[in-house]
């Protein structure tokens, strides 16, 4: 192998298309969450999926501090949500209109679904974290909905052939 160039590699990952979800959180009551590609289901029995925030976040804490995460599939049709929670600082939840999941972690309005999990686990994973949740609730809420989805540096949605 040549020297290692993160940029080329970045480049080669973007060939693999991701779907777009938010995490949420609470930390003293207040709302917390950040956009994410690196989610996947884990295990079926049980039912677990993991999520890796990256060690920069500032966001990842809050939600990790609750002990629980709810991850909010986005639609195609929500791509300033995304853009509204991957910016850093602000207030991420304004104009968002959300409501409590069981674990108390904001369920966001017109998502394609939501999972909503107890943190399990976290193992650590160079420059980000893999943390594992154990789902305790979860609902397709709009099952006709188009993913938004992640490709090549750009956002897009799935056109069924």
């Amino acid at each position: 192998m040549t020297d290692f160039d993160e940029r080329t590699f970045r480049n080669a990952m973007g060939n693999f298309c991701t779907g777009v979800v938010i995490a949420t959180g609470t930390q003293d009551g207040a709302p917390a969450g950040f956009a994410a590609q690196s989610f996947v289901s884990l295990s079926l029995d049980p039912p677990l999926v993991a999520l890796c925030p990256g060690k920069n976040s500032s966001s990842w804490p809050k939600l990790r501090d609750s002990g629980s995460f709810c991850i909010n599939i986005l639609s195609a049709e929500q791509k300033s949500v995304c853009d509204q929670m991957a910016r850093s600082g602000g207030d991420k939840f304004a104009d968002l209109e959300w409501r409590s999941g069981q674990t108390g972690s904001p369920i966001l309005a017109g998502v394609v679904g939501y999972i909503d999990c107890d943190l399990e686990a976290e193992h650590d994973a160079g420059d980000h974290t893999i943390a594992v949740g154990r789902v305790r609730d979860f609902t397709i809420l709009d099952a006709e909905a188009e993913p938004l989805l992640f490709f090549r540096g750009a956002y897009g949605a799935f056109e069924a052939r």
